[in-house]
């Protein structure tokens, strides 16, 4: 029998890692379909704009901006507003990215972050992969698409009670995400439960809550990790320590 070389075996690892965010992503995405069939979208506008956009905020700003009938500037700044997180998630991944790496690689990098797909990413020993990051960016993202499609072809057939209940799988999938990493490191746990707790009273807050939430994430994000960051800094040899030890594993 045939031993997997180690490309192939990262590969494998992506395709494990996508196809579970790709489930949470086709049930989210179905809704957002419905709403863009609201906006008289067409079904291959819904994949192409899904296979471009992967936030599920900035594609519900897109779709209902179209219904809405506004400008090409006002739809512009909305998805800006509502991705701009990911400036924030693409600086803490540049940390983990060879120095050898290309520049080509650093932008698929770049546009292949996703809340899960940062968190696999993240939670993954030593540098980023790009035959990894690929795998599970294509798996997740060919899944999201279809479900926009999916959901725009069937409209309003299904009952809205149906249709909020396919969204809290995504849910159950952060939280696949979040809790091994926890429980292998106290630390970690202990982090994701101050977040619970910042982002619950932010949201709840007199003057904090009326602020739109894509803008409460993006501060959340830079304070905690900001101070994560003084008091818990991660060196450089560190990450290299950990992809030496993940090439000896494998």
């Amino acid at each position: 029998m045939k031993t997997l070389n180690n490309n192939q075996e990262v590969i494998l690892e992506g395709l494990k890692a996508g196809f579970p965010i790709g489930l949470g992503y086709f049930a989210v995405s179905f809704s957002l379909g419905i709403i863009a069939k609201s906006a008289n979208v067409s079904p291959l506008q819904c994949f192409i704009t899904s296979f471009l956009n992967h936030a599920s905020a900035g594609e519900y700003a897109i779709f209902t901006c179209i219904r809405d009938n506004v400008s090409y500037l006002e739809i512009a700044l909305m998805v800006l507003i509502a991705n701009i997180r990911y400036v924030l998630m693409s600086c803490a991944l540049s940390q983990r990215v060879h120095e050898k790496e290309s520049m080509f690689a650093r932008f698929i990098f770049g546009f292949t972050v996703t809340d899960e797909i940062f968190a696999v990413e993240i939670g993954r020993k030593g540098y980023l992969q790009l035959a990894y990051t690929v795998t599970a960016f294509m798996t997740a993202v060919v899944m999201w698409s279809c479900g926009t499609t999916v959901g725009c072809l069937a409209g309003n057939i299904l009952p809205g009670r149906i249709v909020s209940a396919l969204s809290v799988a995504l849910y159950g999938m952060f939280l696949a995400i979040i809790i091994p990493p926890a429980r292998k490191d106290k630390l970690i746990g202990g982090i994701i439960a101050i977040c619970f707790a910042m982002s619950y009273l932010a949201a709840r807050l007199p003057v904090v809550k009326n602020i739109s939430s894509g803008t409460r994430i993006i501060v959340l994000t830079v304070i905690i990790a900001s101070v994560c960051a003084i008091l818990f800094p991660v060196k450089e040899d560190d990450v290299a320590s950990e992809s030496d030890v993940n090439q000896e594993e494998k």
